[in-house]
Order: structure tokens, then sequence, then C-alpha cells
């Protein structure tokens, strides 16, 4: 209930501006563009300590991974918090932005969910696995799906391998590749879908509970506050970092999530 009450405002403030321009704004207004759980949450969790500094937090929900970088190129929101630094190079280079990281947050670390099969090792020959059809989220799947055994990459290492990097394939898996959003739905059609883990709080799994397979503390798929090169210097940025890094923050972060999401600072 409470997250549903959090979301909802979150939500309603988020509309209210909508229509400004991120150079325009009142300068004691920060616009922030995230996905809803868990970036808009600890967003929320940081607005208090800095309305009292007088800067007021306008954080914009979205439920993809485009948008945001969009609008934060485009002008019309200032920064956004909700990506990893692979995924913003595929990014910039393939819209031609120039997006840049300003401070890493926390890591999400991914997870293989199943609604049918207990335990990696129960993963049946011919299974359908579900990943996410963007670059660098594609090849963090398939990088844990190598290390849980199931697969052999050309390079382990390579952030943006494609099924077609698969050299060993021993249980003739078969693979899906889906926007990272709509995963969570698919898990009554598949054997196996690696999902992101704000899509996955979203969708009331438990990372640490639920997940077949899941990356370690020593994941480097770091969240970033992404901006123009200009947002670098900006004061109010510069604020919400801070708060951001905060002790208040981590302990937050530690207390909400119970090690799905992890402090990276």
């Amino acid at each position: 209930m409470q997250r549903r009450l959090l979301l909802t405002a979150l939500a309603a403030f988020a509309l209210a501006g909508c229509g400004k321009s991120a150079k325009t704004e009142d300068p004691d207004m920060l616009s922030v563009a995230a996905t809803a759980v868990p970036h808009a949450e600890i967003l929320a969790f940081v607005k208090p300590a800095l309305a009292k500094q007088g800067l007021k937090l306008d954080v914009r929900v979205f439920n993809d991974y485009v948008q945001p970088n969009t609008q934060v190129a485009e002008g019309r929101i200032l920064v956004n918090y909700f990506q990893t630094a692979p995924y913003l190079a595929e990014f910039n280079r393939a819209k031609g932005t120039h997006l840049v990281t300003i401070a890493g947050v926390h890591v999400e670390p991914m997870g293989a969910y199943s609604r049918k099969w207990k335990a990696i090792a129960d993963v049946p020959e011919g299974a359908t696995i579900a990943i996410p059809n963007d670059p660098s989220n594609s090849g963090r799947a398939l990088q844990l799906l190598a290390r849980a055994g199931l697969i052999t990459l050309l390079d382990p290492k390579a952030v943006s391998a494609t099924p077609k990097d698969i050299v060993e394939n021993r249980r003739n898996l078969k693979f899906r590749e889906l926007e990272a959003a709509t995963l969570p739905r698919v898990l009554d059609q598949v054997d196996l879908a690696l999902i992101n883990t704000n899509y996955a709080l979203d969708a009331k799994l438990n990372p640490r509970r639920d997940a077949l397979a899941i990356e370690g503390k020593d994941s480097p798929y770091v969240n970033f506050i992404v901006g123009q090169e200009s947002a670098k210097s900006d004061p109010r940025v510069q604020k919400l970092v801070a708060a951001l890094h905060s002790p208040e923050t981590r302990a937050f972060i530690e207390r909400r999530y119970g090690g799905a999401v992890i402090p990276a600072f």
C-alpha cells in the first residue's frame, strides 16, 4: 500500500512540470527523469533534504529506457537516473547523442527468473529464454547465463554480446529478445527470463528470494545520474549528487531493498 501511494504521488508531481524546459526552468527546481522502482523511490527519499536547501525536485517517471535519455538530450529535462554506463554508451552511439555519466549511485543485480523451474539445473533441453533486446542488457544477461553454466560465449566479457556470440549451447536453448520492460509479463510464457532489478521489483519479484541466478556485489553495472556535459557543474545537480551519496541515503537503500539494490558509493 505504501509503495502504491508513493508511486501515485510521484506520478502526480511528475505530470505537474512536464511542459517545462530544463534550460528555462526555475533555478530552484531540478527536473529528473527516472524509472519508478527504485530510482523514483530513492529520489522521493532525498526530496525533503533538498527542499531544506531550497531545491525542489521535479521527478518525471518513465516506464521505458529511451525517453529519459531523449528528453535530456533535447534539453527538456536536466538529468536522468535509471541507466548503466554500457547502456548509455550504446544509446549515444546509436542516437548520435553526447550524454555523460555524472555520479554513480547504486547497482541493481540482474537476475534470472522462472515460474516453471526451481533451479538453474532444472532448465531443460530446448528451453525458451527471454532476454532484453538492447545491446548492453543483452550482453549482461548472456554473461549471467554463462556464469550459471548454461552457455559459453565467444568473449565472456563482451558487454554487447548477442545470441550470435554463443559458441556452446549444450541444452539447445532458444532465445527471445524482448524490450526489457516487458520481460516480467512473459514469465508464464517462457522457461527463464533475465530481468533488470527495477522491473523485477515493480513486478513484485524479490531478487534475493526469487532469482535462480543473480549478479554479485562486484557487478560493474552501476546506475548513474546522467546529463549533458554542462549539467556536471550545475549547482542543483551537485546538491542532488551530495544528497544521493549521503549516509542517510545509503541506509535507506540498504533498509528498503534488503540487498536487491546495492549502494555504489
